[in-house]
C-alpha cells in the first residue's frame, strides 16, 4: 500500500510568473475564465493571405 504523500510547507515565492501562481499569492486579480467555442472544429477566421504585385 503507497505511503500518503509528505506535507510541505507553503512556498513563499513572490517571483511566480504565470498567472495561475501570481493570482493565489495576490499579486493580480482573479483572471476571467474564456467561453467555450461555439463549433471547435472549424477552422480559424483568419484574414486573406498579402497579395505581391510582382
Amino acid at each position: 500500500m503507497p505511503e500518503p504523500p509528505v506535507e510541505r510547507p507553503q512556498r513563499r515565492d513572490t517571483t511566480a510568473a504565470d498567472a495561475g501562481s501570481l493570482e493565489r499569492l495576490g499579486r493580480i486579480d482573479p483572471q476571467p475564465v474564456p467561453a467555450p467555442s461555439i463549433s471547435p472544429f472549424l477552422e480559424p477566421d483568419l484574414p486573406p493571405a498579402p497579395v505581391d504585385e510582382a
